[in-house]
């Protein structure tokens, strides 16, 4: 019944997006069509196919064993504060338990560097390059949009950076999709981030993470068409296009400025979380006071948290994409708190719900792990229109036109491939890792 709820689910969203679209009669049909067949053929590849989820459970352990090689340098520079919960090290010291800022976040700047040696040795160009060419043949979509949207399910805000020559004379459409797919996908390097907190109660958590971003990437296409649909003529229309970047003189060079770039996420995402968590928690201080004062004149009890807030707000849509209506509102807050404290705050509050056993149906925590597994929120809003826009600073009125627009489809599509998951995903899968 659930996996019937989340495929109905898939064309309620693409409805949803149509009430918002910038102009229905000039939707292309071709994009849409292209693009839910081609999201749930990967779909039943990964959850049904034998051979889908053995390539899934490969990437999975290769993700989790690359992620145990990065420890070695926390280890290092920090001994035992880098011990992950329940582990002893060589001195027979005991993890004085999860520490983000010692544990989690150095494994982006080994994550960063490895990227760079992986576009050093020309196998990511490849790979862009191959879902490039597949997006613009068959959804018939600009070579640019696709090659920036083939980008993103590997890197970040960067992505924009290999169309770099193209992104002046970009459509607002295009626009909206290249915003879109950066805030539905997550980068490879903040993937690991993910699968550190999750990896001791979902074991399998690597694949479903590297699964969501591949499905996030052809669900904002589909979704930004929807919502901002090509009125113009794309210069790149139908056309296949080289990454524009620039190599590294030598692998070393390669390895350190790819760890500079993780040390500039890191510095990020640390600054992200100190002021958005300070500023929600003053923010929930003050609604949670009135809402209390609420409760008690009308006799009523709501959740005036801003999460809770939130979760009322997304609990139709947790609902829609087959969540059972059991864990319906934990994961509603979830998706929720992610929209306005990241993604990180929102999977550090997923571990603790696994942790604790707070989920009554294993279904809910794989869809959430999809329904999250994006940058749809206000902060990134900021960081890739801001970062778009100072690379074309004369376009900056059109890219801060679609941004939220952008926003809308980023969220929109990251609830879609959660949909497409819950379509196959059954409890007795292997995918579940338990």
């Amino acid at each position: 019944m659930y996996n019937l709820i989340s495929f109905s689910g898939i064309f309620f969203l693409m409805a949803f997006a149509w009430l918002l679209s910038a102009n229905r009669k000039a939707i292309n049909w071709r994009v849409i069509i292209w693009g839910t067949l081609l999201q749930l053929i990967l779909a039943f590849f990964i959850f049904i196919l034998p051979a889908g989820s053995g390539i899934f459970l490969f990437i999975n352990d290769a993700v989790v064993k690359i992620l145990d090689s990065s420890t070695a340098g926390t280890r290092f520079l920090f001994g035992r504060l880098a011990l992950p919960p329940g582990t002893i090290n060589e001195a027979g010291e005991e993890s004085l338990g999860f520490i983000l800022a010692f544990q989690a976040l150095p494994t982006i700047i080994f994550f960063a560097s490895l990227m760079a040696v992986l576009y050093y040795a020309g196998i990511m160009p490849r790979l862009i390059k191959l879902f490039s060419k597949v997006f613009t043949r068959l959804m018939r979509i600009s070579g640019a949009e696709s090659l920036s949207v083939s980008s993103n399910i590997f890197v970040g805000v960067e992505a924009n950076m290999t169309i770099l020559p193209y992104l002046g004379s970009m459509t607002r459409s295009e626009y909206c999709t290249i915003l879109a797919a950066g805030m539905s996908t997550t980068a490879s390097n903040v993937l690991a981030l993910y699968v550190f907190l999750l990896q001791k109660q979902f074991p399998t958590i690597a694949g479903h993470l590297v699964s969501a971003s591949i499905l996030s990437a052809i669900a904002a296409i589909v979704i930004s068409k929807i919502i901002m649909p090509e009125t113009e003529k794309p210069e790149t229309l139908g056309i296949n296009i080289e990454p524009h970047y620039e190599k590294e003189s030598s692998l070393m060079e390669a390895i350190i400025n790819g760890a500079n770039e993780g040390v500039k996420m890191v510095i990020g995402i640390i600054a992200l979380l100190l002021a958005f968590l300070g500023i929600v928690a003053l923010t929930d201080l003050l609604i949670s006071g009135m809402g209390l004062r609420l409760n008690s004149l009308l006799g009523i009890q709501i959740d005036w948290s801003l999460k809770g807030i939130l979760g009322y707000l997304f609990y139709p849509f947790a609902l829609i994409i087959g969540v059972p209506p059991s864990d319906a509102f934990e994961i509603a807050k979830l998706i929720g708190e992610r929209a306005v404290l990241t993604e990180v705050k929102s999977y550090q509050d997923l571990s603790l719900l696994l942790s604790q056993g707070a989920l009554k149906d294993p279904r809910s925590a794989v869809l959430a792990a999809y329904a999250l597994c994006g940058f749809a929120h206000i902060a990134s809003l900021a960081i890739f229109v801001g970062g778009t826009a100072a690379l074309v600073p004369k376009r900056t009125k059109d890219i801060s036109a679609v941004g939220i627009r952008a926003l809308i489809a980023a969220t929109l599509a990251c609830l879609m491939t959660a949909a497409m998951a819950g379509t196959f995903f059954t409890e007795g899968s292997i995918l579940l890792g338990k």
